[in-house]
């Protein structure tokens, strides 16, 4: 097992390591809305917010040796379902066929309240 780590993790005043590989797999923690300086990207505004979750997932897979194309599961975390449509627009955007496997899920809350989704993924490297 190695950890995946940053030049400036955003994660790392939460104790968090940005991901781990193991074999062939890397498995990232949980991505939102984080900035490189600790701050909250887009609040209020979901589609920021989604820009930024992907940016961090990019820049988590690329340390990790990967990228989006090698993505094979998502777990995806709401505060609010009525932005699922904005969910299955964001999989056309950053993913192509055949598309990984997910789960979406509404939570009451995340780690921070401002945040309004977080997407953990495994991906091949």
């Amino acid at each position: 097992m190695t950890p995946i780590t940053l030049p400036n993790d955003p994660l790392a005043p939460y104790c968090i390591a940005p991901g781990w590989q193991v074999g062939n797999l890397l498995f990232l923690s949980g991505q939102a809305s984080i900035g490189a300086d600790g701050s909250i990207v887009g609040e209020g505004d979901f589609d920021a917010q989604l820009a930024q979750t992907f940016a961090n997932i990019e820049n988590v897979l690329a340390a990790g040796g990967s990228d989006l194309s090698k993505v094979i599961k998502v777990t995806i975390y709401l505060t609010d379902m009525g932005n699922f449509p904005k969910i299955v627009e964001a999989r056309r955007r950053w993913f192509t066929p055949p598309y990984p496997a997910d789960t979406t899920l509404e939570v009451r809350s995340l780690a921070l309240p401002e945040l309004m989704v977080e997407i953990d993924v495994i991906a091949s490297v």
